[in-house]
């Protein structure tokens, strides 16, 4: 699809979606370095060019931190982007982090400055990881996980990933991969139902966890209940893949917890600048300590879920909606996250949705139009989802002609 094409897809009520990504030795040798380099599969810390004092607002203080960089080429748009959200894969244990930062240029040639995505950590004992509040100007501003743009659309973007660790701390830090999604929501009249795409009759062995089981667990990382979709979703992503937390991970919580992985899974992708479990990429990138592969994206239509289905690979889905507008529901959702595990043989969407009492309720049959169409709408979803993946796992082929979009 053409760049032309996809704006004329935009206009007539089709998501448009491009994902850039930087996830191997010959990708990051496209960008500049600065005291990294490829090493063992992953960009790694090699020698620090420089040294800073990271604030920590959420309780560790002041430390001195020293850090390299790298930063990717400009990546070009097919189409005016509206919204842009980061996600990646790091080693980044208690005593290193990683800043992610994004620069845009829009369609009227102008080069915004640098906007912080996130300080990021896959611990919490030396530094919280946090995303940064109030980033707002002419050309847009960020709201957590996402960019939004202002006036203008997006027409290029680059990423900035700073690796940084204690002053003389004996700590890896590194980078296994980095991407971005950039999309323009639909314009006009609601998108059609998309048809069959090859995973009609085929629902995958998902462990069912359910948030509501945790009211009330770990009030400092949100207290459970409706604001644990992202960790229900992503431990169920992770467990699905047999992996997670061990018994020695869980000493510190309740031996009674009826699904400890997932209080776990809360602690370790909590936003302390958002105050919430919900930054798509934080989940993204937690199971990365399992050597797991996350990624953002944004996807058009459930028959691209329909290839992630039939790889064997269950994916995450946001949607918000109120109850009339999705059929066995029960409640509204102002925001909420499903695992899509498979279709049944007419082609409904079988998903875990975790907004139940017990994991005994998460099990759930949509119907596809309903569910489509609340996912792709700009104000229930935008087509967002999120995907785990082992190392070295294929995808899907891509869709011939039309832009990468995982």
């Amino acid at each position: 699809m053409t760049g032309n094409e996809q704006r004329l897809a935009a206009a007539e009520g089709r998501l448009a979606a491009v994902l850039h990504r930087w996830d191997d030795e010959a990708a990051f040798a496209a960008g500049q370095a600065a005291g990294t380099a490829w090493s063992g599969g992953a960009l790694r810390l090699t020698a620090p060019v420089g040294r800073e004092t990271y604030a920590d607002p959420f309780g560790h203080g002041s430390l001195d931190w020293e850090y390299g960089s790298w930063t990717s080429p400009w990546a070009a748009m097919p189409f005016a982007a509206t919204d842009i959200v980061p996600s990646w894969t790091a080693d980044a244990p208690d005593g290193a982090r990683i800043t992610v930062r994004l620069r845009i240029r829009d369609t009227g040639g102008h080069e915004s400055g640098w906007y912080v995505m996130g300080h990021w950590s896959s611990g919490d004992a030396v530094v919280h990881r946090a995303t940064v509040p109030g980033q707002s100007d002419s050309q847009g501003h960020v709201d957590a996980d996402t960019f939004t743009a202002v006036g203008h659309g997006v027409t290029a973007c680059r990423l900035q990933v700073v690796l940084a660790r204690e002053a003389g701390a004996d700590v890896e830090v590194a980078l296994r991969g980095v991407r971005a999604v950039a999309s323009r929501p639909p314009v006009g009249a609601t998108p059609a139902v998309s048809g069959p795409g090859g995973a009609w009759g085929t629902v995958l062995d998902v462990p069912a966890r359910s948030q509501g089981a945790h009211i009330g667990h770990c009030p400092q990382w949100d207290g459970g209940g409706e604001a644990w979709a992202g960790p229900a979703c992503t431990a169920m992503l992770v467990e699905f893949f047999g992996r997670g937390p061990g018994a020695a991970d869980l000493t510190w919580l309740d031996p009674d917890d009826p699904a400890p992985q997932v209080d776990f899974t809360a602690r370790h992708v909590y936003d302390y600048g958002y105050k919430g479990c919900g930054n798509w990429a934080f989940n993204a990138a937690y199971p990365a300590r399992y050597g797991l592969r996350g990624a953002v994206v944004r996807l058009p239509a459930l028959t691209d879920v329909e290839r992630f289905i039939s790889a064997g690979l269950p994916i995450a889905t946001t949607l918000s909606f109120r109850s009339s507008e999705l059929s066995g529901a029960g409640q509204s959702a102002a925001g909420n996250i499903m695992v899509v595990r498979g279709f049944t043989g007419s082609g409904d969407v079988v998903v875990n949705d975790p907004l139940a009492a017990t994991d005994a309720g998460v099990r759930r049959v949509y119907p596809r139009a309903a569910f489509e169409r609340v996912w792709l709408s700009g104000d229930g979803g935008g087509g967002v989802a999120y995907l785990l993946h082992p190392e070295g796992t294929a995808l899907p082929p891509p869709v011939p002609g039309e832009p990468p979009r995982w």
